[in-house]
């Protein structure tokens, strides 16, 4: 689950993670008040939306009083800021971020995620802050700092300060470095998050170092542990069609292609989509509907993929394991007698009863496309896209 900038230094705050003074304003007089409550000199109004490179498409910007920060956040508020992470729709800004000015001195990196490839946790830091650590990655990995986390003793302080020190830091600025990289850590565990990053993380003239921005993501999977997070939820920054599909415990990701698929199992699901790639279609979705699919979880897999107008056609790729082919089949057609389909559907079943599900679909009077193997289903849904 992704939360706001200003969400993530409360959380921050909790445990001692150094961050500007700030509060989300959702209207410019209360951005003016805040901006008077930091004192009346330079602030910074920032646009709160679940997406990066905020100041390259006009939603970071500084104000050096109160009233220019009111002035600022009205324009601020409602526009709609286009991003290269929101695509050329971007997204709507209903709330901004007043935060005191700082006079920096250095922008550095700092992030923790895990690496599933050594199944531990890594630190990485960079003295090329404010920029996109995936392009450090690209073109200068050397920059990159790695410190892994063997979970059974964590973050060690050695860690800290190794990292510390490859970002170059002394005296004052080495001491609260290691003090901040160790609370970040602490707050990363604590929350359940897979993702922390900070950039830039700044140090200050005065030999602060602070998270000047804050990105948190955390785990699904944990969120019945921390129902006060589950609150910091946002719905209008994701994706209608996925808040849709997790009323009814449907794993759906919307893409940008034109197929949509309807597919049991993460797998299968995720093998589905390559074999459309390499067939020459686009997906429009991945989801996977479980491996205990019902009539309903089938009808309302349908409703969802079909509300996606860019679907032209739908391909359902179905494994009989725990759950029967005729009781899909059963589903699959009840489902599309309710749903208006007006798109060709290909549909492959095997696995159990699947020469039963074959005589359903078939008796059912539906324009159904049956497919025998995965390979011929990717090729006849591409074909359908053509004619």
């Amino acid at each position: 689950m992704k939360i706001h900038e200003y969400q993530a230094k409360d959380i921050l705050r909790k445990f001692n993670v150094p961050v500007p003074e700030g509060r989300v304003a959702f209207t410019a007089a209360e951005a003016r008040k805040i901006a008077e409550e930091l004192g009346g000199g330079t602030v910074v109004v920032k646009a709160q939306i679940h997406a990066g490179g905020r100041g390259k498409g006009g939603g970071v910007k500084l104000a050096k009083n109160p009233q220019e920060a009111e002035q600022i956040a009205s324009k601020m508020i409602g526009m709609k800021l286009v991003t290269h992470q929101t695509g050329p729709e971007g997204k709507i800004v209903k709330r901004v971020l007043v935060e005191q000015g700082l006079a920096i001195e250095r922008e550095l990196y700092a992030g923790i995620v895990l690496d599933r490839a050594k199944s531990q946790l890594v630190f990485m830091a960079s003295t090329e802050g404010g920029v996109e650590i995936e392009k450090v990655a690209a073109e200068t990995p050397e920059k990159i700092l790695k410190e892994w986390i063997d979970p059974g003793v964590g973050f060690m302080p050695f860690q800290a300060r190794k990292l510390a020190f490859g970002l170059g830091l002394a005296g004052d600025q080495f001491k609260n470095a290691v003090q901040f990289l160790t609370a970040l850590y602490h707050a990363y565990v604590a929350v359940d998050a897979s993702l922390a990053e900070i950039n830039p993380l700044v140090v200050t003239k005065d030999g602060r170092v602070l998270a000047l921005d804050a990105k948190i993501n955390i785990d699904d999977n944990a969120l019945f542990r921390h129902k006060d997070i589950v609150e910091l939820r946002d719905f209008d920054e994701e994706e209608p069609l996925e808040v849709e599909a997790s009323k009814y415990d449907l794993n759906y990701i919307k893409l940008d292609g034109n197929v949509g698929c309807m597919v049991n199992g993460a797998g299968l699901a995720m093998a589905t989509m390559d074999l459309i790639k390499l067939a020459g279609g686009n997906p429009a979705n991945f989801l996977d509907v479980g491996g205990g699919a019902s009539a309903e979880t089938v009808e309302n897999g349908f409703k969802i993929i079909l509300s996606d107008p860019n679907v032209k056609a739908v391909l359902i790729n179905i494994f009989g394991g725990i759950v029967r082919c005729d009781r899909v089949a059963t589903g699959v057609v009840e489902a599309a007698r309710k749903v208006s389909v007006n798109v060709p559907m290909i549909v492959r079943l095997a696995g159990t009863n699947a020469e039963e599900a074959a005589q359903i679909l078939k008796l059912s009077g539906l324009k159904f496309l049956v497919a025998n193997s995965f390979q011929e289903a990717a090729h006849r849904v591409v074909e359908a896209l053509a004619n």
